[in-house]
């Protein structure tokens, strides 16, 4: 009986992934979800007059949670866009709205989200994409004049040769629309949420610290770990940590995201006058704060659930199963968003090499005693683990086998937690006295440029990454499937 209440979360969710991986790929009508809903209940009605009641009601719960999940989605992808946009599109416009979220800064351009109230003359609440110069340059908050061509985002082939659904991409984020270069006139500032506001104002404060004392390329690389700043490092360099398979960390990523969150749980542990719930609140909101301000992105989102699951359960006193704790994000996260399960590829990224990292380093650990510190043996295992999980998704969907990934992520990420720390403290006390942050600053900038030059070194080597051409969706789904056959072997015969 107990082991199946532990498996029955699993059940449902599963069912409910399936439903919505279900409506991604076929775009099943609404009545299509009701008949699985009603064929669950009908299921489960029938367990009160069948012998095996167990199996039925399994059998009802797996097909009542894929209804569920069907649902959801028809009820994620009711919005579609306006009628009175759609049929602007292709016509010049001039709209008025508010940039609702953090500037994307490239190396030729900025991506803003602007919501829009009125476009031509007509009243509309519709959020749309703007590629846009670099110069002038905009907030979040700000309210804007926008005038030019109304589009619909459309596919395109990314430099690996792959194409990419940007359409399907932006819809996840309710964006149907967009605006390449149009031209923009500024009206007045401060009109975003307080909180976001004076989160994102903290954070360009901060980085206008950082940018004092430590110089370019090495302060971009630093806002992506330290507050996941939207900066770009230019294409050569992208290129580089793309080659090199290191790329996950140009932005916050969930590794970054589990420092932060450690270090605030320690942080709390050290004042033992601070009380237990008190911590626990300060904690949990601190964190969810770091979030919102660091863009709040599928992988941040994962991680800072899973750390504030792992708050709750020392302060309860329940042991924290990290396998549980992650389905549990994950499906928060796709209840909130059915659309990310599919469009989303940081948050497939994520889960994956957190799957990795949970399933597969404990098999690694007893097979690399002869790394001499535990610090760099626990890097590795990390690192190897993550690195064999993602890598049919990578090929899948990238394209491009990173030889020298193993490597450049072994130096490469053993500094991370240092080059966090010490540029966080130059920002910080950057505030108070540039004088005070130069020492932190420039242990910082020795950490990033040996950062960079271990990218720069691997990237230039010939063989430092392989194109794929072709690398179908059976083949990454069957080696999957042989990764999960092996894995409950290994599992079955250690217990």
């Amino acid at each position: 009986m107990y082991r199946f209440f532990y498996i029955f979360p699993y059940i449902f969710i599963g069912g409910f992934v399936i439903g919505v991986l279900w409506y991604s790929l076929f775009e099943s009508s609404i009545w299509f979800s009701v008949f699985v809903l009603g064929l669950g209940v009908l299921i489960l009605l029938t367990t009160f007059i069948l012998e095996n009641k167990r199996e039925a009601f399994v059998i009802s719960v797996l097909i009542l949670s894929i209804g569920l999940g069907l649902l959801r989605s028809d009820i994620a992808n009711i919005h579609q866009g306006s009628i009175v946009a759609d049929n602007l599109v292709g016509k010049n416009i001039f709209a008025e709205g508010v940039i609702i979220d953090e500037p994307d800064v490239r190396e030729n351009s900025t991506n803003y989200t602007v919501k829009l109230y009125k476009i031509s003359g007509d009243a509309i609440s519709e959020k749309i994409r703007i590629v846009a110069k670099s110069y002038p340059s905009f907030v979040y908050g700000d309210k804007v004049l926008i005038s030019g061509e109304l589009q619909k985002p459309k596919s395109f082939k990314t430099d690996s040769g792959k194409y990419f659904d940007y359409a399907s991409f932006l819809s996840k984020d309710d964006i149907f629309y967009q605006m390449i270069f149009p031209r923009i006139k500024f009206v007045s500032g401060g009109n975003g949420g307080f909180i976001k506001q004076y989160l994102f104002g903290f954070k360009n404060a901060f980085l206008s610290q950082v940018q004092k004392l430590i110089p370019e390329p090495q302060v971009s690389l630093l806002g992506g770990l330290v507050v996941g700043a939207k900066q770009s490092l230019g294409k050569k360099l992208q290129d580089d940590f793309r080659t090199t398979g290191i790329i996950h960390i140009v932005v916050l990523s969930g590794y970054n995201i589990t420092i932060v969150a450690d270090a605030i749980m320690r942080t709390f542990l050290f004042f033992p006058f601070i009380s237990r719930s008190f911590g626990t609140v300060f904690g949990v909101f601190s964190i969810v704060l770091f979030a919102l301000m660091t863009g709040a992105s599928a992988t941040i989102v994962r991680a800072s659930i899973m750390a504030i699951l792992v708050i709750l359960a020392r302060v309860t006193g329940r042991t924290y199963d990290i396998t549980r704790a992650l389905f549990i994000a994950g499906f928060i996260m796709i209840l909130d968003n059915p659309k990310i399960l599919v469009y989303d590829t940081s948050f497939q990224l994520s889960f994956l090499a957190t799957l990795g990292l949970i399933w597969i380093s404990p098999l690694l650990s007893k097979h690399i005693s002869f790394i001499p510190t535990k610090k760099l043996r626990e890097f590795a295992t990390a690192t190897i683990a993550t690195q064999i999980f993602v890598l049919p998704f990578i090929l899948y969907k990238m394209g491009e086998l990173s030889i020298v990934a193993l490597p450049v992520n072994l130096l490469v990420l053993i500094t991370v937690p240092a080059t966090m720390l010490f540029g966080f403290l130059s920002g910080m006390i950057g505030f108070l006295s540039l004088v005070f942050a130069t020492p932190f600053s420039f242990i910082a900038y020795i950490l990033l440029s040996y950062q960079l030059k271990v990218v720069e070194l691997f990237a230039n080597l010939p063989f430092a990454s392989i194109k794929i051409d072709v690398f179908p969706l059976w083949l990454m789904l069957g080696l999957y499937v042989v990764y999960g056959v092996v894995l409950w072997n290994i599992h079955k015969k250690s217990t």
